[in-house]
């Protein structure tokens, strides 16, 4: 890791953090990961920090993700264990910034995907700008939802959860309000200035209140009640089924969602619905070990070299998955990637460790 990857320093009463690889969209590679968890340790013994703030370098994103081409490289020279350990440490520190006992905000502004979602969702603030992508695009190539998506998504409002999961949809601002994955919203404009506020002694909601402005309109609030009918169902042939009967009539967003669910993994379309319907019954804790026991499964498999060598790497977006279709995909095969994986469970200390 280049050393001015992440930058990590005391301003004020707030511990801030820069993600700061612009030209990568702030990827998060493991050695920022291993830096953000020291720094987090390292605040919560200091007395002079009362926050932790969080932002991404440029204009462009917060942070769009893990360094996807890293956990490529070392797969395909069979590093395996090298992969686990990334997906282990930030997953442990997805928990570390869930059970933080000080207020974490994230400054999410433009694109907020995968990884990047991890080190935000589970802060106690998340301020959303008006440029925010978000999404959770994992199952385009060949992944699934992690991170703690396996706990979130299900927790959103009505299927909501489970059409993010299984369509990588991005999302602004106006509807990461309204589903409760932003906490406020301000203009981007403004992002600069809260963070210099945040630097000051305070409430830290009070603090962002002054800067915080109304939401724009949500762009899919129209489309959430046939979300709930088509993404209630427990199959993904059914799910399919019901958009296809919501396709006739003149129905531009069934279509449109029919046909992004035709280039998806088809396996990793079966991993993220039985995530989603698994992960409404678990803790924090229980979801992101069953994300290790899938993590440590599908790095081994086809689907997610076709899909990163397709939309990352060659970008020919013409991926050919392992089954090809819906109807190969058999469940003896799914449950496989929920296995226990004995001495290699993911395992946290302090409260709440064994749950």
């Amino acid at each position: 890791m280049d050393e001015t990857d992440i930058i990590c320093e005391r301003r004020g009463a707030a511990g801030f953090v820069l993600l700061n690889r612009p030209k990568a969209l702030n990827a998060l590679t493991h050695g920022m990961v291993r830096a953000l968890a020291r720094a987090l340790d390292g605040w919560e013994r200091d007395a002079a920090v009362e926050r932790v703030v969080v932002a991404g370098a440029g204009e462009r994103a917060f942070c769009a993700g893990g360094d996807i081409r890293e956990l490529y490289d070392l797969g395909k020279a069979g590093e395996h264990a090298a992969q686990v350990e990334f997906w282990r440490e930030e997953y442990v520190l997805n928990r570390r910034i869930a059970r933080y006992p000080k207020p974490y905000v994230a400054l999410i502004d433009g694109f907020v995907m995968g990884g990047g979602v991890g080190v935000s969702i589970h802060g106690s603030h998340r301020v959303a700008g008006d440029r925010l992508a978000f999404a959770m695009p994992e199952v385009g190539i060949g992944f699934f939802p992690d991170v703690g998506g396996t706990y979130f998504l299900p927790r959103m409002p009505g299927r909501s959860g489970t059409w993010l999961a299984l369509t990588g949809a991005r999302i602004g601002a106006g509807d990461a309000c309204a589903l409760g994955l932003a906490t406020s919203f301000a203009s981007s404009t403004q992002l600069g200035e809260l963070a210099k506020a945040l630097e000051a002694r305070g409430d830290t909601s009070s603090i962002i209140a002054a800067f915080s402005a109304p939401p724009p309109p949500a762009k899919f609030a129209d489309a959430r009640p046939l979300i709930d009918r088509c993404f209630g169902h427990d199959s993904v042939a059914s799910i399919l089924a019901a958009l296809k009967r919501e396709g006739a009539a003149p129905n531009s967003f069934a279509r449109e969602t029919l046909e992004t669910l035709a280039g998806q993994s088809p396996t990793s379309l079966a991993i993220g619905l039985r995530q989603m319907r698994e992960g409404a019954g678990l803790t924090l804790e229980a979801a992101l070990r069953m994300e290790l026991r899938i993590a440590a499964r599908i790095c081994r498999e086809h689907d997610f070299y076709e899909g990163v060598r397709s939309v990352v790497i060659e970008r020919d977006k013409t991926p050919r998955w392992r089954p090809a279709s819906h109807e190969e995909t058999r469940t003896e095969d799914i449950d496989v990637y929920f296995a226990p994986l004995g001495e290699m469970e993911l395992r946290f200390a302090g409260a709440g460790a064994g749950a």
